[in-house]
């Protein structure tokens, strides 16, 4: 029996259908029982709880061989970083009361730096305190930036005619497919080949600018115009909470995107094969970014 949490999620979603397709037990775990039950049609068994709650983690992680843990996003809570301290430290308990022995731990690049990194510091803290657990063997995965994190630019693209970010155009940084990600963590648990604490770095198939990233769009979409364009961080700011996104959460993403920038945020593993994956953007243009495109135009 497996875990995992965040099931209805880009990655969680992956890891329970792998799993299920090698024919093992899987325990999805989940703020929306509705949310869960394509799962359960599938032989899974529901778990419904929030991320928050010790008590109903604890159930959820006993027992099991091993978990996928991770702390679902939270854009609209009034302070990210309380809310990522509250997971966390229920996650902890959990882990901890439930003698969970296995566990692949959703993190992110740049997890290994202490301090302004914004929610990636969340991230950080959340190995601290799992490393902490005697008995437990954690995996922390630390992906690249996720491909996904384009999608919120169509509209932009839509009304605006440009893609814009607070990213540099030709800072080059390494972007992942969650797909790839989801592959990679249910092959782990099934394998259960790593002991102690350690970390992995998950880098995508290759290294990209923005201004390379959205070429690559311009031509799937056929805007042989497209640009993109790199907003002051006030004006992000501005942009993440018209989206929803209270201020306190709006600032701190912004200075996720500072530490991008100025390199405090990077990779510390060479590209190799082990951390090389095969989505290529050119492909998750092609399957996600012109299909979901689409279907906003068509819903407009």
């Amino acid at each position: 029996m497996y875990t995992v949490l965040g099931a209805a999620g880009n990655i969680g979603s992956v890891v329970t259908r792998t799993l299920l397709e090698k024919g093992e037990k899987v325990r999805v775990y989940g703020r929306h029982g509705g949310r869960l039950q394509a799962f359960v049609q599938k032989g899974a068994e529901a778990s419904v709880g929030d991320v928050t709650d010790s008590k109903a983690l604890t159930e959820a992680l006993t027992g099991v061989r091993a978990a996928f843990l991770m702390i679902p996003p939270a854009m609209r809570s009034p302070d990210y970083r309380a809310y990522q301290e509250r997971a966390t430290d229920a996650i902890f308990v959990a882990a901890r009361n439930a003698g969970l022995p296995y566990a692949v731990n959703l993190s992110g690049v740049g997890a290994h730096v202490p301090a302004r990194t914004g929610p990636i510091l969340g991230l950080h803290l959340s190995e601290v305190k799992l490393n902490t657990i005697d008995r437990l063997n954690v995996l922390h995965l630390r992906p690249a930036y996720f491909f996904e994190n384009l999608l919120p630019g169509i509209s932009m693209i839509q009304m605006m005619g440009i893609f814009g970010g607070a990213l540099k155009s030709d800072l080059t940084i390494p972007m992942i497919g969650t797909r790839d990600i989801g592959l990679y963590v249910a092959e782990r648990l099934f394998k259960l080949d790593f002991t102690g604490k350690s970390s992995q770095e998950l880098l995508g198939q290759r290294d990209l600018r923005m201004s390379e990233v959205v070429e690559v769009i311009a031509k799937a979409l056929g805007k042989a115009d497209l640009r993109y364009v790199q907003f002051p961080y006030d004006e992000v700011e501005k942009v993440l909470i018209q989206m929803g996104a209270p201020a306190k959460t709006a600032a701190l993403f912004t200075e996720m995107f500072r530490a991008f920038n100025d390199g405090t945020v990077a990779p510390t593993e060479t590209r190799s094969a082990k951390n090389t994956t095969p989505t290529s953007i050119e492909n998750f243009v092609k399957e996600k970014f012109v299909p979901a495109y689409q279907g906003l135009a068509v819903g407009a």
